[in-house]
């Protein structure tokens, strides 16, 4: 996995994970990176719908080079297991030229995250969260002093400033 740099989206629903994986997506193509994304069906029960019909369609219009949404065992890649972990997609991927994996959803694993904050209930769930690097939020936060905060109404110098540096970083 050292040879793929993966970040993770998380944040609750209707908190803006697709809108800004679209703009990293489009963002990461445009520096020349080839992009494969993940999302998580949080849903509960299968996806429903073909992936043309969901985020996942999103995610490879933005320009990602394979995409994947999985819920309930099934992974609409047309493959099926009992359940599949993040892991095990994970490895699925390393067979594909890609340079770059975003996640969306998962919040319990532990890659590097981008969290999504829409209201001060969300705040309380970041003490569950591990390897967070960034918030990006609906509303002012002040008590954070060692994640960065940035402001949803500002997501393009969270893609320019922040998520560039980690992109290029070796």
């Amino acid at each position: 996995m050292d040879r793929i740099k993966i970040f993770q989206i998380v944040g609750f629903q209707n908190s803006g994970k697709t809108t800004l994986m679209g703009k990293l997506i489009a963002y990461g193509k445009k520096q020349g990176f080839r992009i494969g994304t993940i999302k998580h069906h949080g849903h509960g029960g299968p996806p429903e719908g073909t992936i043309q019909q969901k985020d996942s369609k999103k995610h490879l219009t933005a320009g990602a080079m394979i995409s994947a949404v999985e819920g309930d065992g099934i992974l609409q890649l047309a493959s099926q297991n009992s359940l599949w972990n993040l892991k095990e997609i994970v490895s699925i991927y390393q067979a594909f030229p890609i340079d770059l994996l975003l996640i969306e959803g998962y919040k319990k694993e532990n890659f590097s995250k981008f969290v999504l904050i829409r209201n001060e209930n969300d705040l309380d769930h970041l003490k569950d969260l591990s390897n967070i690097k960034a918030i990006i939020s609906w509303i002012p936060i002040t008590s954070l002093s060692k994640i960065p905060v940035y402001s949803i109404h500002n997501c393009d110098a969270f893609v320019k400033d922040f998520f560039s540096g980690y992109l290029f970083e070796e």
